[in-house]
C-alpha cells in the first residue's frame, strides 16, 4: 500500500512540474506512471553506483557533482521513456530542483 501511495505522489509531482516548467512535457497519464516507475528504478539502482564512482569529484566540488548526476539521470529517463520529454539541459536543472522539492513535500504529507 505504501508503494502505491508513493507512486501516486510521484506521478502527481511529475504532472505538477510539467504544469509549472515549460519544456518539461508528459503526454498521458500512463506516460507519467511509467516515468515515475523508471525514475524510481534509476534512483534505486543506478544513482548510488554512479554517485559512488563520482564520490571523489563530488567531495572536491562540495556536492555539485551529485546534483548534476541527478539532473543527468532525469534527462536520461526523458530520452528512454516515450511520452516524456525535456527540451533542454537548463529545463532539466530547473525541473530536477522543483521535482525534488514537490516530491519531498508531498511525501512528508503522505507520511503524516
Amino acid at each position: 500500500m505504501k508503494l502505491i501511495v508513493r507512486l501516486a505522489v510521484n506521478v502527481f509531482a511529475l504532472f505538477v512540474v510539467a504544469y509549472l516548467i515549460p519544456g518539461f512535457n508528459l503526454t498521458t497519464i500512463s506516460a507519467g506512471v511509467v516515468t515515475a516507475v523508471v525514475i524510481g528504478v534509476v534512483n534505486t539502482f543506478i544513482r548510488p553506483i554512479v554517485q559512488l564512482i563520482a564520490l571523489p569529484i563530488s567531495i572536491v566540488t562540495f556536492g555539485l557533482t551529485a546534483f548534476l548526476i541527478n539532473v543527468l539521470l532525469l534527462w536520461g529517463v526523458s530520452k528512454v521513456v516515450p511520452g516524456f520529454t525535456i527540451n533542454s539541459f537548463t529545463t532539466a536543472i530547473l525541473a530536477s530542483i522543483v521535482l525534488s522539492l514537490i516530491s519531498w513535500f508531498l511525501n512528508k504529507l503522505a507520511n503524516e
